[in-house]
């Protein structure tokens, strides 16, 4: 982790044996993210986060909601969460170095993806950009995704950008290994 503090200070170990046996099961067996430590200092906005999640498994595969949410956390600038994800799901999520690349640097013509990943990413964008889909751009989604996935794209979307609000305006120090805009993956 870098040197620089958060604008909130994170709990520090020992934890609340409550808090303890939170972290154990979001982070299983991994020490907590100073994101959990930040917000589980105050328990109404851990409570209201924690109840937000959406990593479960949904409707989503893990490659699209991982998509999702490396394309928001890039479009927010947000290098804390995004090189979390990159770090811990996107070899599982089966994306490559490029891949990983054009959610930073590319779009929805990025030739790395497939249609149905365009119509995701394009998705994306116009969320963040308009808080809303052209007509077009919901008809070329909807051509790749049922309502309840389009329902979750919305919700991962929504539920990114406030997680890069919090690590961008608490200004959290990256994690030491989490992956990072600018180096190579």
């Amino acid at each position: 982790m870098s040197e620089a503090m958060p604008r909130i200070a994170p709990l520090t170990p020992p934890y609340p044996p409550e808090i303890q046996a939170q972290f154990d099961r979001i982070m299983r067996g991994a020490p907590p993210l100073v994101l959990f430590r930040v917000i589980a200092g105050h328990s109404r906005a851990w409570d209201k986060f924690r109840a937000g999640g959406l990593l479960d498994p949904g409707p989503l595969s893990l490659r699209q909601r991982e998509i999702v949410i490396d394309r928001t956390c890039a479009l927010n600038s947000c290098e804390y969460e995004w090189g979390v994800h990159v770090a811990i799901f996107a070899g599982p999520a089966k994306l490559t170095e490029e891949e990983v690349r054009a959610t930073v640097q590319g779009d929805a013509t990025s030739a790395c993806w497939s249609p149905a990943e365009q119509a995701l990413i394009a998705a994306v964008d116009a969320l963040h950009h308009r808080a809303t889909f052209a007509d077009e751009e919901f008809t070329a989604l909807s051509a790749h995704y049922d309502e309840a996935q389009i329902l979750e794209i919305v919700l991962l979307c929504g539920f990114y950008r406030t997680v890069s609000y919090l690590a961008n305006g608490l200004r959290l120090p990256l994690e030491e290994k989490a992956a990072r805009f600018s180096a190579p993956l």
